[in-house]
């Protein structure tokens, strides 16, 4: 696929590390984050201080060719909408199984199948974090760094994409089902500033031993 330039910062970059905008039958600028908007669009790097930049200097207009109209928290909305994204993908991984919840069930995963990743509400204590992680040091040893922890959920939107009531501490089981929720959650990082735009793909078949692994070597990663 062609690469784009951001309007913001005249880099060259692939589409997926760009997001595209269109004007509304309304005027109204529009993110098209799922890719699917029709009409003229017009390309900034995926890093919110970017799309910032470019509301700043009115750059939309002119790369549309048309009058249109930006709303000044636009940057905020789009992150809002990544959120949205990502919880949604959450409930996907959910419906595919690969979801388990609760504190003392996500300790007895991580301790005994490979993790795609872990999932603490934004409101989470340090305390059960830090439990989960040794749970997870303990089988894994340094290896246990490579899992993505992610935090950017609340508790309502864990309880949302998981059908449960004050849904704290949440893992993904690795394998394909935890892919899209990975990918949302890369996105929004890269987005936040968080991730390198650069950095490698996450793995979602996890770090940990798979569930048909012999027992004589489960016993010597244990």
């Amino acid at each position: 696929m062609p690469q784009r330039t951001c309007v913001a910062t005249r880099e060259v970059r692939a589409p997926e590390e760009l997001i595209r905008f269109v004007a509304a039958p309304d005027g109204a600028v529009t993110p098209d984050l799922k890719g699917k908007l029709p009409g003229r669009g017009v390309w900034v790097s995926a890093r919110r201080e970017a799309v910032e930049s470019a509301v700043k200097r009115r750059l939309f207009a002119r790369g549309l060719k048309a009058a249109v109209t930006v709303r000044e928290d636009l940057a905020a909305a789009i992150d809002a909408a990544l959120v949205e994204d990502l919880r949604q993908g959450l409930a996907l991984a959910n419906k595919a199984g690969r979801v388990v919840s609760g504190f003392d069930t996500v300790v007895k995963t991580v301790g005994s199948k490979s993790i795609a990743c872990l999932v603490h509400a934004s409101e989470a204590a340090d305390d059960g974090k830090r439990k989960v992680a040794q749970a997870l040091r303990r089988r894994l040893g340094e290896t246990a760094e490579r899992i993505p922890v992610v935090t950017e959920l609340s508790v309502d939107d864990l309880d949302l994409a998981l059908g449960r009531s004050r849904v704290i501490h949440a893992a993904l089981v690795a394998g394909a089902g935890s892919r899209i929720f990975l990918e949302r959650w890369r996105r929004l990082c890269v987005y936040r500033g968080a991730i390198a735009m650069n950095a490698a793909p996450l793995d979602p078949e996890g770090a940990g031993l798979d569930d048909d692994t012999n027992p004589q070597d489960r016993e010597r990663n244990e």
